[in-house]
């Protein structure tokens, strides 16, 4: 049996275009001699469709849009991705679906059965689960359907908790299916690709049978999606492995004994970082209506790095770099900044931000007679570059990156109004030590950032030789501390206890609680992750505990 795989790229709502792009993904595979064609978790309408689903007409208006593509399937089936109303009476008001296709109609409906709410899941917020996964009968073979979490309750998945001992793939073997597939839509963050493959062949393995497992790709808010669609034989072999981050129409023939395997399917993880940071921002400003990026450039690794990125994601005539120096500004941050512009080919201007800064201290100076000069003045300079450059965004309708780190927004080594300004944080997911790796990596052929951008002592240049280890620990130090404390939920105690020096530890989490306010008015950030700030995390800003 040959199996169309459509990893394609859809965009959240979009029913019309996302109809458009599953009609001509399907006509492509069955020209190239499918005999089943799938497609992803909700592509129909996208996913995630968040409160979208609370719409009034939302899930009608999906459901027409699944009919209508239907209507567009000959003999050859499709798999295709929807949500599908509940029309018992109880329960929430629609279902995760998977519609089976053919000669014009909507054979068969499959229902999600687990619905993950945890991270940045919120299934249970709107969809009601099924009890059971179903098999259909067709082209002489008994398939099993099955969406996303429904196969992962593997031992080795710490979630498989949460679902109170229900499996449908156990369900499945049961029924003793011919081959079985899901339909996906997982998001991605480094090192997942893996533990998915895995996944997949044991799955095969437990099932006795094929499994095709076919995943979105894109961008979607802060969420990344890989693609890497897999297909296994019956013993938990590689038959075929799509692209990451790309999309891909590819048919894989389930009695191959040749892989077909694209040559980003497996690739190291700052190739895989960087790959999904590029298709981040690319999907981004396109799906959002942006030509152009807009970010400012310090001389430093962080903007250097986030620069790089926009050139590769929209091409460098569409990015514009400004550099915006202060009467504290060292030549060796401006001279880096052109240099880094111009190894990028991008448009760059250089804006003095002495008289806005002049201006705003003159202004203030009756009212902080009297008062030493603090931070207060420090955070005039960034707020100057802030007001600057979203002046500038406004002007030319470009989209303005924001460059900050995950370490430094962990911390609060940033600027409200000021370096924070912007409509993407691109970076705000990747610890400092990550930029200073992918920034050698990006270099590993020939200079791109300046060597001397990535070997200074990093430095917010708001007042004179200053440094960030002035207020922070070495980032290395920083972010080991800031994995465990962050990502892993480590108390202080867990902390000292596995070596690290009490009073770094309880610095570091004390100015991560001080800081939750900030965050919460960052702006969305590309998630790259098991955790990161915003959409996944939901600390209060008020509150008193301290572990």
């Amino acid at each position: 049996m040959r199996i169309g795989l459509a990893q394609i790229n859809t965009i959240v709502g979009d029913l019309a275009g996302n109809r458009r792009r599953i009609l001509d993904a399907y006509r492509t595979l069955v020209a190239a001699g499918a005999e089943l064609v799938v497609f992803p978790e909700l592509v129909v309408c996208g996913y995630p469709p968040r409160d979208l689903l609370f719409k009034k007409r939302f899930v009608t208006d999906v459901e027409q849009t699944a009919r209508e593509i239907a209507a567009e399937i000959g003999a050859v089936p499709a798999l295709i991705g929807y949500t599908e109303a509940n029309m018992s009476g109880s329960g929430r008001a629609a279902f995760n679906s998977a519609a089976f296709c053919q000669s014009g109609k909507i054979i068969a409906s499959a229902r999600k059965c687990l619905l993950p709410t945890y991270d940045v899941f919120d299934e249970d917020r709107y969809f009601e689960p099924a009890a059971a996964p179903i098999v259909v009968k067709s082209l002489g073979q008994r398939i099993g359907i099955t969406i996303c979490e429904d196969i992962w309750t593997h031992a080795m998945i710490s979630t498989r908790r949460l679902y109170n001992g229900a499996e449908p793939v156990k369900q499945l073997a049961a029924q003793r299916c011919d081959l079985m597939v899901n339909l996906s839509a997982s998001p991605w963050n480094h090192g997942k690709g893996g533990v998915r493959h895995t996944l997949i062949s044991d799955t095969a393995k437990q099932l006795g049978c094929p499994v095709v497992y076919v995943n979105a790709v894109g961008g979607n808010d802060e969420l990344l999606f890989d693609g890497r669609s897999v297909v296994c034989n019956a013993h938990g072999d590689l038959l075929g492995g799509l692209a990451a981050f790309r999309e891909q129409l590819q048919v894989v023939d389930l009695a191959a004994t040749k892989p077909v395997i694209a040559p980003t399917y497996d690739q190291p993880d700052l190739a895989d970082i960087y790959d999904g940071l590029v298709l981040g921002v690319r999907d981004y400003a396109n799906k959002t209506g942006f030509k152009k990026a807009l970010l400012g450039l310090s001389g430093g690794i962080d903007s250097a790095l986030t620069a790089v990125i926009a050139a590769e994601a929209l091409g460098a005539a569409n990015v514009i770099g400004v550099s915006l120096p202060s009467v504290i500004s060292s030549q060796h941050s401006r001279d880096d900044a052109a240099i880094l512009a111009k190894n990028l080919g991008i448009e760059y201007h250089t804006l003095s931000i002495a008289d806005v800064v002049a201006a705003g201290e003159q202004t203030l100076a009756p009212l902080f007679v009297g008062r030493p000069r603090d931070i207060a003045e420090e955070n005039i300079q960034a707020r100057a570059r802030g007001l600057l450059l979203m002046a500038i965004s406004n002007k030319f309708g470009a989209l303005l990156l924001t460059t900050g780190n995950k370490s430094e927004l962990a911390v609060g080594y940033c600027t409200l109004y000021g370096d924070m300004c912007g409509g993407l944080a691109v970076i705000s997911d990747v610890f400092k030590t990550q930029v200073y790796a992918l920034s050698r990596w990006i270099n590993r052929s020939k200079e791109i950032i300046p060597a001397s951008s990535i070997d200074k002592a990093p430095s917010a240049e708001l007042r004179p030789d200053q440094t960030d280890q002035d207020s922070l620990p070495p980032y290395d130090l920083l972010d080991a501390i800031l994995k465990g404390y962050v990502e892993e939920g480590l108390s202080r105690r867990d902390l000292v206890a596995a070596g690290f020096d009490a009073a770094i530890v309880n610095d570091v989490a004390r100015k991560v609680d001080l800081n939750e306010y900030k965050r919460k008015q960052a702006a969305p950030g590309l998630k790259i992750t098991p955790l990161a700030f915003g959409v996944g995390r939901r600390i209060p800003i008020v509150q008193k505990y301290v572990s």
